[in-house]
């Protein structure tokens, strides 16, 4: 979504600990369009969108584009800073991430939750913005703009991405390990951890903490789910992603 004014300025950066940089200042960005990404490596909305900020960080970076990770963990084990560092090498992040884990970056930014993108022109002034899944070929089309460079955005890397699709809202996330009926196009735990869990009669591999998907429907399905942690495996809570409408897919 564009932003309602020219005038609306990046707040300044509050002083954290980094990933893959030393230090950094949002006054040090002048000069560079800078997209900024709030997210926790234990939602699995947030892990979906990193696949897309990855791409334009690879694409945009030569051409300019500063990408600014700030992560601010909503459990225990993302709350850690050394389970942060993990996961963004797990993950293949190469940007700059912060580690957020007094939230004070996300109340400056005023946040409502996650995943949420910013996208200031070379000015640090507010150009795009978006909040949660979704709008990924609107901000790189932004992105593009402000570096006048033609881009072709990267396509839907799922078919719930795709433009126009219905989608059919979830069951709400759940805290802890959750049995009972669920509506949902997937089904995901955030774990801490190593071991097993189990989802009904399949047997999971838990390696760290994070997000295991334990069951994934081509489309919305309504089902019946039954999690257990094995022995070393602590489960936080159990997420679901919406599906497509069965009578639209």
């Amino acid at each position: 979504m564009r932003a309602p004014s020219d005038s609306i300025a990046a707040p300044p950066l509050p002083a954290l600990e980094w990933v893959n940089v030393a230090m950094l200042r949002m006054d040090q960005q002048v000069g560079h369009p800078v997209l900024v990404e709030f997210w926790d490596f234990c939602r699995i909305n947030s892990l979906r969108t990193l696949p897309y900020v990855k791409a334009w960080h690879a694409r945009y970076a030569e051409a300019g584009l500063r990408v600014i990770g700030l992560h601010a963990g909503a459990y225990p084990p993302s709350q850690d800073p050394a389970e942060v560092h993990a996961a963004v090498a797990r993950l293949g992040l190469e940007y700059a991430v912060g580690v957020d884990a007094e939230f004070r970056a996300w109340r400056q930014f005023d946040v409502p939750g996650w995943p949420a993108r910013y996208l200031f022109d070379a000015r640090l002034r507010l150009f795009e913005y978006h909040h949660g899944e979704g709008g990924y070929a609107a901000t790189e089309r932004a992105i593009g703009e402000l570096l006048g460079v033609a881009v072709e955005p990267v396509p839907p890397l799922r078919p719930e991405d795709a433009p126009d699709v219905v989608l059919v809202e979830p069951t709400r996330e759940q805290l802890g390990a959750y049995h009972g009926a669920y509506g949902a196009g997937g089904v995901h735990v955030v774990v801490s951890g190593r071991g097993e869990l189990r989802a009904g009669a399949e047997a999971i591999a838990v390696e760290h903490a994070g997000v295991v998907t334990v069951v994934e429907h081509p489309v919305h399905t309504e089902a019946v789910l039954e999690l257990e942690a094995g022995p070393g495996v602590k489960i936080h809570a159990t997420q679901f992603t919406p599906g497509l409408d069965p009578g639209d897919a």
